[in-house]
């Protein structure tokens, strides 16, 4: 009972030393601006002749994909299969161009809603987390307080409302509504939103939640145009803004080591080849027009993080290297205690055992080796556990020490 009583008081500090072990040789928070990418892309039509809607967001999709976003980390809402229409003249196809080069359908896509679960309801639900209990991970929306957000749209619409297959419109309120909660709920960190539709600059006249940059392919009272037919399928294959934005990311945004900024995207913006008034929002971003315009496209098409890594070299108070050294010498001082521990016990028993009689020291020098033997087979084995704990964790944080530093390990 006695030594078990010991090692409780020596186990408060064996167990600082495990918990400073584990800080050092858990993942710990960094700074960054953003910790993952998440995109909601999604067609708000129905029936064959709104075939470019499709084709715009698996356009953007495909985009999203090549920069390194998941499908895990995309939410993909497309309201009618054209690629199995029976209008469609290459069955099981979807393209964006008349010479058909890229099959934007392919065997490698992932819808999350399709046909009628794409609703106003449902999309609502989808940004505010309001699902019901069963909807499965694959069809929520898992960003949070360090995600950014990208959100596309389009189908027919009007001024401050955009129409869901004919049946229900979400009106720009709407939108501004369920952006607040997102933020309330510490749903993105910033978010970008694009739409292209008629009248689509009034779908973001409404936002009123920070970190939110707002783009539109027209203005009020202007039509969004198709950019080109097909004539073998027979309908337009693609709206014009969506088309020179697709141009300008596939062209320019070549790897997510691209320096190029939301700034670059819009000044790209060509009204007479757009044959409407795009628009952007920048009030709500963090130093408005100036910041705002200096944020990568990567850090929302793409699934880059911009991190600061702490120097592993560094030997400032507080560092990892100062750290690992500090726990290093907690654990030799704690072993030379255990050791002087273990010393003055034997000195007592010596001691003892001197100012008994002689027939007493037979008696207690018997009793002391069955005490012993006990002993070694109670006592020794947890003190050589919480020993060899605490180097096996010094190893380990040595290990992660050099790898960090890049030393090969033992």
């Amino acid at each position: 009972m006695s030594s078990l009583f010991n090692l409780l008081l020596r186990a408060p500090s064996l167990i600082l030393i495990l918990l400073l072990l584990l800080c050092v040789l858990l993942p710990t928070p960094v700074s960054s601006e953003h910790t993952s990418n998440w995109a909601v892309l999604v067609s708000t039509s129905r029936f064959w002749f709104n075939y470019r809607h499709l084709a715009n967001v698996l356009s953007l999709y495909r985009t999203v994909k090549r920069l390194g976003i998941p499908d895990s980390q995309i939410i993909l809402m497309l309201p009618d299969d054209m690629a199995c229409n029976p209008r469609n003249a290459f069955p099981g196809t979807v393209y964006s161009n008349a010479d058909r080069a890229v099959d934007l359908y392919g065997d490698n896509i992932e819808v999350d809603y399709r046909g009628y679960e794409v609703t106003v309801e449902n999309f609502l639900r989808l940004l505010t987390d309001r699902l019901d209990e069963d909807v499965p991970r694959s069809k929520r929306l898992g960003s949070d307080a360090g995600s950014n957000v990208l959100v596309y749209m389009t189908g027919h619409g009007g001024d401050q409302f955009l129409k869901f297959q004919d049946a229900e419109e979400i009106g720009a309120w709407d939108l501004a509504d369920a952006f607040g909660q997102m933020w309330e709920k510490k749903r993105y960190h910033e978010l970008l939103f694009m739409i292209d539709t008629c009248q689509a600059n009034t779908m973001y006249t409404h936002f009123y939640s920070p970190n939110i940059v707002a783009t539109g392919s027209s203005a009020l009272d202007q039509s969004s145009y198709s950019h080109h037919a097909d004539n073998d399928i027979g309908v337009a294959v693609i709206d014009r803004w969506t088309y020179y934005v697709l141009e300008f990311l596939e062209s320019q945004v070549t790897s997510t080591n691209s320096k190029l900024t939301l700034g670059d995207l819009f000044d790209s913006y060509d009204e007479a080849k757009i044959h409407s008034q795009p628009g952007v929002r920048w009030d709500l971003f963090p130093g408005g027009e100036q910041e705002g315009r200096l944020r990568t496209l990567v850090d929302f098409f793409g699934n880059v993080q911009n991190i600061e890594v702490e120097n592993a070299n560094a030997s400032d108070p507080g560092s990892l290297k100062e750290d690992l050294l500090e726990i290093a010498r907690l654990v030799e001082k704690w072993r030379v205690r255990d050791q002087e521990y273990l010393l003055a016990t034997r000195n007592d028993t010596s001691d003892m055992a001197d100012h008994l009689s002689e027939p007493a020291k037979v008696s207690y020098n018997a009793h002391k080796d069955t005490v012993q033997v006990t002993r070694m087979v109670k006592e020794t084995p947890w003190e050589k556990r919480a020993l060899g704990a605490s180097a096996l964790l010094a190893c380990a944080a040595a290990w992660f020490a050099g790898s960090i530093l890049g030393q090969p390990s033992a």
